[in-house]
């Protein structure tokens, strides 16, 4: 017999609140663990935005709707979010040094992890984000915590769907979805869409406004064969091909820029995967094969500037052709009902994992020879989990995870780079079911992330003119494995009659060896200076913080929702390379406090209102320099018309078009009517976007 205990303080005040007759709240499934499991019953931090929300804001990229999960954030410096942090750990950027990801990636299973432009949303049913570390879950590139991307799964039904958007800045999209049975045992799905909008920047020196456009195509196939009860096989292909401009600075810091060669960013990714589960006695045997192809192009105007703009004046433009090649096979055996151990108590999982990955890089740049560098990693992973219920209200999980990371790296410079890393991680929790709506639960985890070499600091020390820069260079020419312990303790409760949920997770992390992106400037020929980037170690850091997350069906026709995020992050004994001591110092894209509140109020004749709020606090954008973002709030809104095959929306974001930035440099040189005085400049987060759209299901 479970033991249930009277009322939680949650309880408490969910009695204040007046009865209102309501339907409860729907079970949301996340599916990116071992098993998929209802969210109120998962003893972890996970947000799950899903396609209401996607479809209500218009959004068709990721980074349109992350700003509604507490702790989560990206950095720009491209034309879509490419670089997520998750608690304020996560990559800023990637130049021409390999990268090893702490956020990882997952779109419908696949691993791109450190390329995320491509996490465009058109038919796509969720976004999970898993926070802390998946050292057993995932390995290496979910340091921070997991990203994972699912697409709409094929029906057993016939099902046709038409999407039409439209809105400001030459904003238009075409989508379309095909679903349904092929024969009685084999389903297929098939969506395709072609976004395109001019961007929100104006070139005065081309006259164009649509130097920073957008030009995305995604396309998606899937394929179910239901062999019987037990077996079933899914095949899955995706193509997305981002074929971006990138025109972001200005000397100004406004959304006018004068770049005669304006940049580009391109990236083009073709996947495919094969899943299989069976059930046997034994257990459940599940398998996933993937493979993948990507070539990104990324290029901008350095002096952001064209020939002729003053007599003192540079012309720079920088290049990176980057292909990698993906690999990946996992083995999962999963126990079953007739398999638990334990006197039935325990479930269990098993597995192996295998990813290749081969990346290739070509550099072009002005000021430095041509660069070339292979860096290739071939990674083998053992884990596994057992849950055991040692009592009928507490549960112990013990997960582990021990990975072999081989790595080999050479370029044009003569560098060649060839560790052989041996990593573990994992998690052990306790689940306490308090009552049958509530559940606590506490958890401590450990991630890793692997070494790496900052290869192209030799080609730099070639072109650089100041001799005490040579000595800089070398001292972060290699930095070491970085380790994260997560302690965490959290509460879900469905009250008022599953009318109310609440999720609420306190977390302190643990950061050894903390690796810090940085970069040096490099002073030019004429007064200019170019910056390079690379990675070292800081001693420590620690981060700690909570997220808050409340859905409140108030009535029938009333939806509230409030997420926060509360976050203090510092660094412990950190001298950098310019011998500067950040010891408690704030990290780098760790905003103090992030928030999302909003409701959904169903009008008469199927009409619905959407009001909702985000807002983040300052933040630094690097930890090299000092300069930090504005604090800024967003207002969002949508009204909507949902009549049986039709749903039409009419939305918009940033509403009161306030200015705020995504990426931040705070000392560069790159002005000559000033002399080239070291000041800092900026990139333009989205302005004021609006448009209607339009989808038919039939």
């Amino acid at each position: 017999m479970k033991h249930h205990v009277s009322c939680s303080w949650l309880c408490l005040v969910a009695l204040s609140l007046p009865v209102i007759a309501a339907d409860p709240l729907e079970e949301i499934l996340v599916t990116a663990d071992f098993r998929d499991t209802d969210l109120m019953e998962t003893g972890a931090s996970i947000s799950v935005l899903g396609e209401p929300l996607i479809f209500a804001r218009g959004a068709q990229h990721l980074e349109e709707i992350l700003g509604t999960a507490p702790n989560v954030n990206f950095a720009s410096g491209s034309s879509r979010a490419r670089y997520f942090q998750i608690r304020g750990v996560g990559d800023r950027s990637q130049f021409q040094e390999p990268l090893n990801a702490s956020v990882g990636v997952l779109l419908d299973g696949v691993d791109f992890s450190g390329i995320g432009s491509l996490g465009t949303t058109f038919d796509v049913d969720q976004v999970e984000i898993l926070r802390g570390p998946q050292g057993t879950l995932h390995g290496a590139n979910a340091l921070a915590g997991l990203i994972s991307i699912s697409s709409n799964a094929p029906t057993d039904e016939p099902h046709y769907y038409l999407e039409a958007t439209g809105g400001n800045y030459g904003a238009y999209g075409l989508g379309g979805v095909s679903s349904g049975p092929i024969t009685e045992d084999v389903l297929y799905r098939i969506a395709l869409q072609q976004f395109n909008s001019d961007g929100y920047q104006d070139n005065d020196f081309t006259g164009d406004s649509d130097t920073a456009d957008r030009d995305e195509f995604t396309g998606r196939a899937r394929l179910r064969w239901l062999a019987n009860d037990r077996h079933t096989l899914d095949l899955g292909i995706t193509f997305i091909d981002m074929d971006n401009g990138y025109d972001a600075f200005s000397l100004d810091n406004t959304r006018t820029t004068l770049s005669d060669q304006p940049g580009k960013d391109i990236q083009e990714s073709l996947a495919g995967s094969l899943a299989t589960s069976s059930d046997f006695t034994v257990g459940s045997l599940q398998t996933r094969f993937s493979v993948a192809h990507t070539d990104v192009t990324y290029a901008y105007d350095e002096d952001w500037t064209f020939v002729g703009f003053h007599p003192d004046a540079y012309s720079s433009y920088d290049q990176y052709e980057r292909k990698r090649d993906s690999l990946s096979a996992e083995l999962r055996f999963l126990s079953n009902a007739r398999s638990r151990l334990f006197n039935e108590r325990s479930d269990w999982v098993v597995g192996l994992y295998h990813l290749s990955n081969e990346e290739d890089l070509d550099r072009t740049y002005t000021f430095a020879p041509f660069f070339q560098s292979e860096n290739d990693t071939d990674t083998y992973a053992v884990f596994g989990q057992i849950d055991t219920a040692l009592t009928d209200v507490l549960t112990l999980i013990t997960g582990l995870r021990w990975e072999k990371r081989d790595t080999d790296y050479s370029d044009n410079n003569r560098v060649d780079f060839s560790p052989d890393d041996d990593m573990w991680g994992g998690r052990i929790a306790l689940e306490y079911q308090w009552n049958d709506a509530t559940l606590m639960y506490g958890s401590v985890s450990r991630g890793y992330r692997a070494q790496g070499v900052n290869g192209g600091i030799l080609a730099n020390i070639q072109a650089t003119v100041d001799p005490a820069v040579v000595i800089e260079l070398e001292s972060v020419s290699t930095f070491d494995e970085e380790t994260l312990i997560n302690y965490e303790l959290g509460l879900k409760s469905r009250l008022l009659d599953n009318r109310l949920q609440a999720r609420i997770a306190l977390f302190y992390m643990d950061r050894d060896d903390q690796q810090v992106r940085g970069s040096l400037l490099i002073p030019q020929e004429g007064g200019a200076t170019t910056f390079i980037d690379y990675t070292s170690n800081a001693a420590e850091g620690e981060n700690y913080g909570a997220e808050i997350e409340v859905d409140w069906r108030a009535a029938d026709q009333l939806m509230l929702w409030a997420n926060i995020g509360l976050l203090e992050t510092e660094f412990d004994e950190y001298v950098n390379v310019f011998q500067e001591d950040l010891s408690g110092r704030e990290q780098a894209q760790a905003p103090r406090y992030q928030y999302s509140v909003g409701g959904r109020y169903d009008l008469p004749m199927d009409l619905f209102l959407r009001l909702e709020v985000e807002g983040r606090d300052s933040f630094y954008f690097s930890d090299r320099h000092n300069e930090k973002s504005d604090a800024y709030d967003l207002l969002s809104a949508s009204l909507g018309w949902e009549h049986e095959a039709w749903r039409v929306v009419l939305w918009g974001r940033n509403l009161t078009d306030e200015d705020y930035y995504v990426r931040g440099f705070g000392s560069f040189a790159n002005d000559p009517r000033n002399g080239y005085i070291v000041e800092p400049y900026y990139q333009f987060g989205e302005p004021r976007v609006y448009g209607l759209t339009a989808a038919y299901t039939f």
